[in-house]
Formats: structure tokens, sequence, C-alpha cells
């Protein structure tokens, strides 16, 4: 088998942190920024503000929804083949955005292609950053995954002033070449693996070993099954011998030689059957057992209450605390905001602040008075407040003001894997958190086409961000009910009553 080093937490993993953190900057700096590329779509293709946002949406979602064939490439490839799979995928769908002629074009290029090869890289990076560091995890995940906010804020500043001297076409164009530099990233990205050992055996039914030769369809061992055959061949010779000594029916003996070399090598093949047929049947069990488990395994997830309720409250967060990042330049100019008052771009700002949240909601989890699945209630709490005063805001300075709060309060997401291990503990987490990421998917979506929708039905955007405020609020409140204290109070034991001892007196007569 390949055997693995152990993870050095340092040296080349740094190395690995760097590449990391850009890979995840040039991959998900045009998607997370696409609220820049969302008004030139709305202007370029007079489609309804719900239809368009479709895009930036399937963009963000895709990738979580397809979460789970993210992992499985990157546990069968490795990390640098995926990695360089996904950067032709990233740069092939923005280049290929450049030249759509319609929004369907969009959604399939821009969505979906680099939604896809988004999935793929954050995954990826992930992977072999943990397989890099083990004191230092926590670390290494931190600083890798402020590339994405980083690449938030340079590139919506960038991608505007590339459409105001190239065009649209032109800056996908720029952009998608931009993104091949993640071919080079991924080539460093050198897997941590001994380069001296053995290149693992393949399991081959011929090399099955004798604890697999078992099998039997009637509870019969394989030793059994073979003098049955032994036996079959004696009969043979008795049926044989017992025939009429007629000419249509006269027997022409075979050689003593030619009768004992077919007895030795017909039982191999026979053996070799029942080897394969039992392997199948094994690997069939195993593969069952393991749905089984999974199963097992999910409902027992959900039996949780406080899983539930996040469960429930990350998709509502997503459906309603997404679309401001992708909507909020549109937002200033149907306030009527100036354009020479844009110093700079609204996205920037809610990008910057998402890494400062990050970084300080991660500290602020890390203290042990700290109780992380109240902090995370308390974000959603106040997110919600403040997608609800963004219909209140009327000019750039509290747009501003509004895009920082939200912008920081997103950064949350340093600290949903804090809270789901909270939740299910460590054991389970994967599982809980490949679900978790499934409706968290979903939910980005759902979220801005929902908000486009309002819009293109009322003409403006108030009850849009009332409803995304409410969603977000409704699944802070689930989740701090779901895990306020008394419940436990309440679902502890009573102790049990001393049983009650009777005395019996027994007379006899004798």
């Amino acid at each position: 088998m390949m055997e693995f080093q152990k993870s050095p937490d340092g040296g080349w993993g740094w190395v690995i942190v760097a590449v990391s953190f850009f890979t995840q900057f040039l991959c998900y700096g045009s998607p997370l920024a696409v609220g820049v590329l969302y008004v030139e779509w709305l202007d370029a293709f007079g489609e309804g503000k719900g239809k368009t946002a479709w895009v930036g949406s399937l963009a963000s979602g895709v990738g979580l929804l397809a979460s789970p064939v993210c992992s499985v490439c990157v546990s069968t490839f490795g990390a640098r083949p995926v990695t360089i799979f996904s950067g032709f995928l990233v740069a092939g769908g923005l280049i290929l955005s450049s030249l759509a002629p319609n929004i369907c074009f969009l959604l399939f290029s821009y969505g979906i292609v680099v939604g896809l090869g988004c999935g793929l890289l954050y995954t990826a990076t992930v992977t072999i950053t943990c397989q890099y560091f083990d004191s230092r995890r926590g670390l290494a995940l931190g600083l890798i995954s402020t590339g994405s906010s980083v690449g938030l804020f340079i590139y919506a500043a960038l991608q505007k002033v590339l459409i105001e001297l190239y065009g649209l076409d032109g800056c996908l164009l720029i952009v998608g070449a931009l993104a091949l530099n993640i071919l080079a990233c991924g080539s460093l990205m050198r897997p941590l693996q001994s380069p001296d050992g053995p290149l693992p055996a393949k399991t081959a039914p011929e090399n099955v070993p004798d604890t697999y030769s078992m099998y039997s369809e009637k509870e019969k061992s394989l030793e059994e099954n073979l003098n049955n055959l032994d036996k079959g061949y004696g009969s043979e010779d008795r049926c044989n011998s017992a025939l009429p000594s007629g000419d249509w029916g006269r027997e022409t003996p075979l050689p003593k030689s030619r009768t004992a070399a077919a007895r030795t090598k017909e039982p191999e093949p026979y053996k070799k059957v029942v080897a394969q047929t039992y392997f199948c049947k094994q690997l069939a069990k195993r593969k069952w057992q393991l749905y089984r488990d999974y199963c097992g395994e999910t409902v027992s997830l959900f039996k949780n209450k406080v899983f539930s309720a996040l469960f429930i409250s990350i998709l509502l967060f997503d459906i309603g605390g997404f679309p401001p990042s992708l909507l909020m330049e549109d937002v200033a100019r149907s306030s009527n905001v100036r354009e020479e008052d844009l110093s700079m771009p609204l996205i920037s700002i809610f990008g910057i602040m998402t890494a400062v949240g990050k970084l300080l909601l991660g500290i602020l989890a890390d203290f042990k008075w700290v109780n992380t699945l109240y902090l995370y209630v308390v974000t959603l709490i106040i997110t919600g407040l403040a997608l609800c005063a963004i219909p209140l805001a009327k000019s750039y300075a509290t747009l501003a003001i509004l895009s920082a709060i939200l912008g920081f309060l997103t950064g949350n997401w340093s600290i949903f894997p804090y809270v789901t291990t909270k939740t299910v503990g460590i054991d389970r987490l994967a599982h809980a958190y490949g679900i978790l990421m499934f409706f968290a998917g979903l939910g980005n979506s759902l979220g801005p086409p929902i908000v486009g929708w309002f819009y293109d039905w009322t003409q403006t955007y108030d009850i849009a961000f009332y409803f995304s405020g409410f969603c977000v609020l409704l699944g802070g409140f689930i989740l701090l009910l779901a895990a306020l204290p008394c419940w436990e109070t309440c679902n502890q034991k009573l102790p049990k009553p001393a049983p009650t001892t009777f005395f019996y007196k027994v007379a006899s007569n004798v």
C-alpha cells in the first residue's frame, strides 16, 4: 500500500498554503464579484432581473450542490490533477462567456462550468492543506479561505475598470486568461506521499486469499463443492460403464492419462469461478452495507433537533443573505445613487469586510468562554436586521455602511465548522458538513433569483429585502429555540422510584 508521510506542519506546506490562497483568489474572484457583471448583463440582454440573477447564483451554488462529487474526484485522482483540470474549466467557462449570445448560454458557460470548476478547486485546496497541516491546520485553512474574500475585493474594482476600457466581452476574456494561472498553482501541489512506497496491488479475482474461498450457493464450503464435482466425475464413469454395448452406444474409452488430466484441470476453472462469484458477492454486500450505514447515520443526524434547526437556518441564511453580494450595485442604481458618488464599489467593501469578519470571528470562536452556537445565532439575527434596513438606505454612505456590516457578518462561514462540530461531534463532522453544504448551495442558487423576481413583480427592492431579512431572522430564531438549554433540562431522565418490597407470610397446615 502507498504510505503517506506525517503532516510536516510547515516546509513545503507553506507553499501549498500560498498556491491554495492564489487558487481561491483566481477562481472565486469573478463569481463572487459577479454583481458588477450582473448590471452589464441586464443592459446587454434586456432580460428580467430574476432570470439574469440565475447566472451568478448558479456560479456560487453549483459547486456546493456538487460537493459530494467533488470529494469523490479529489479522493480518486488527487488534488494536483483535479486542480489542473478545474483550472481549464474556470478559464474556459469565462472565455466562453465572452461569446455568449444570450442568458441561456451564460447559464451554462458561467453558471455551470465556472461553478463546477470552483467547487472542485475548493475541495482540492482544502484537502491538500489538511494533509500538510495538523497542529496548525486552523491557521492554514484560515489563510487560504481569505483568498476568496480578497479576490472579491480586487475583482470587483478590476472588472469595473476592464469593462470601461475593453467592454464586457474584453473583460471576461482577460479574467479568463488570468484564471489560467491556476494551472501553475496546481503544478506546485505536490502530493504528500513517500516516493519509495510501492504501488498499491490490484485485487484480482485470481489473487483472492483463501479466506474468500468460502462461497457456496447452499451454505457449503468450497471443498465440499469440489468433492461433489469429483463425485460427479465418478458417477459419469459409472453411467458410461452402464451403457449398452451396441454400435450406436459403444463407448470409446479415453486413455487414463487424458481422464486424469481432465480431472485435474477442470476443478481449477471451477475454483476460479467460485472465487470470482464470492468476491463480487462480498463486494456487493459491502457496498450495500455502506449505503445502509450512510442512510442510517443520516437519519440519526436529523433526529438531532439542533442539527435539523441548523440545516433550516443555513438554507434560509443563504436564500436571504447571499443576494446582497450579487445585487448591491443594482440596488445603488435603483436608489438613484450617482456614479460619481461611488468612490469604491459596494461589492469591494462587502468583500474586504468578509475577510475581516472571517479572521475576527474565527479568533473570537477560539475563546473558551464563547459559545460558538450562540455567536452564530447572533450573526444571523443582526444580518436579518441589516437586510431589512436596506430599503431604508437612499444614499451611498448608508449603503456602504450596510455593505460593510453584511460583509463582516457573512464571515460567519469561518465559525460554521465549529458550530457543526459542537452539534454532531468530530466523528460525524464530514458527513454532517456535506449535507449542510448541499443545502447551502441550494440556498445560494435560489436566493438571488427570488429577490430578482420580487423586483420584476413590484419594480422595487423593498419587499424583496424585507423577505430576505425575514428568512434570515426566521432561521436564526429557529436555531436559537432549538439550542436553548431548557430542552436539555426537560430531557433529563427523572430518578427511578425505589422498588416496592412486599412481604408475604406463608402458613402451612401440616
